[in-house]
């Protein structure tokens, strides 16, 4: 029997000398590295996991088996695992409503897989990487604050925001509000916990990545926070609302998105400086504030499938042929062409309201016409 004594590399089944053994490992390194980089806390929002009766105190193993959660996200999922579910529910959120605003896009959200959620496209510091994480990090808020209102974690409850200022002094501020207060800083903790582990060298790709990222967070956050408006109830004999209670509430996370969208359509490209600080590639606009999304890189056009960039394509999109905007076909098939099709949709139609309290409706079916790009 032989024996080899020359260094062996077993993790690719060969022998190689030395040098080669370290390259390969270091690539392997490397390559477990980008795997890792994929996946992202927004998987809670396709973790089959996420169920109260699955958090139970010290079960420190959960946290340690959801899919792209940093250490520091770990280390938070251990110490508020009643969280996670919200977490979870604001990032699903968050995935929904970015799917809503750009249904008429070429780039429409769409999710790829249940660990990196949007694929390769998120590593493009585009407006739609800026958008996704503002939208992202709104959600988390939204869900963190209703959750405390509704009882549902335990450290945290109705909101304790001051009495506005300008509120009539004979109405009551109490009731139950949102605890925006709360949401707001729980997901400031959570949502920029990975971006705040990490250290690049200064003027680095990665460092200006970095600091788009957290600023598009913070963004997303202050949205929920400045659409955020006070609710009345009135109180007095037969609704004569002598007496009002109001409470801080959340606005509609539909106004959110529709705010980002606004946001991302007026988004600011950015540059590193000398000193490695984000500035604003052209100066003769308005400087953006913290409310304001930001990018560093053009967007690919997103018409045919690109493995490298991540971009679906639009082949097999619907569009609408009267339409000059981005839906219509000349834009969304990028000058392909499309096929026309006779499609079978059913709808409710002919409804009444019955005496009380409901409404009926019939099911009718009819045919139109659908165009699909090239």
């Amino acid at each position: 029997i032989l024996f080899s004594l020359r260094p062996v590399c077993w993790p690719f089944g060969s022998v190689l000398d030395s040098r080669h053994c370290v390259f390969a490992l270091t690539l392997l390194t490397l390559l477990m590295q980008v795997v890792v980089e994929a996946n992202s806390w927004w998987s809670l929002a396709m973790n089959p996991l996420l169920i109260p009766e699955a958090y139970i105190i010290g079960a420190q193993p959960l946290c340690s088996q959801l899919v792209g959660l940093s250490q520091g996200q770990k280390k938070l999922c251990q110490l508020y695992q009643d969280h996670m579910q919200y977490i979870g529910e604001g990032a699903k959120t968050g995935i929904r409503e970015c799917q809503y605003q750009f249904r008429h896009r070429r780039w429409n959200c769409s999710t790829v897989d249940n660990s990196s959620v949007f694929g390769r496209v998120m590593q493009i510091g585009s407006r739609e990487t800026a958008f996704t994480y503002a939208i992202s990090a709104a959600g988390v808020v939204n869900a963190v604050s209703r959750a405390c209102r509704e009882g549902e974690l335990s450290s945290c409850g109705c909101s304790r925001a001051a009495r506005p200022k300008d509120l009539p002094r004979d109405w009551l501020w109490g009731g139950c509000g949102d605890n925006l207060n709360y949401g707001y800083r729980f997901s400031k903790e959570f949502v920029d916990a990975r971006e705040r582990e990490k250290s690049y060298p200064k003027g680095s790709y990665e460092s200006a990545r970095l600091l788009m990222n957290l600023h598009n967070n913070e963004a997303g956050r202050r949205t929920v926070s400045d659409l955020a408006h006070v609710s009345c109830k009135c109180h007095g004999v037969s609704g004569s609302c002598s007496l009002k209670t109001c409470w801080l509430q959340l606005a509609d996370f539909r106004k959110v998105g529709d705010a980002l969208k606004e946001k991302y359509d007026s988004a600011a490209a950015m540059k590193l400086n000398t000193r490695g600080k984000m500035v604003q590639m052209h100066s003769k606009f308005n400087a953006p504030t913290s409310h304001d999304l930001v990018y560093i890189e053009s967007s690919p056009d997103y018409c045919l499938k690109n493995q490298s960039t991540g971009s679906l394509g639009t082949v097999g999109r619907l569009c609408n042929k009267t339409s000059e905007g981005m839906d219509g076909c000349e834009l969304m098939c990028c000058g392909r062409g499309y096929d026309q099709y006779k499609a079978q949709i059913v709808e409710r139609c002919h409804c009444k309201f019955h005496w009380c309290c409901y409404v009926k409706c019939k099911r009718c079916t009819k045919i139109v016409d659908q165009f699909v790009c090239k």
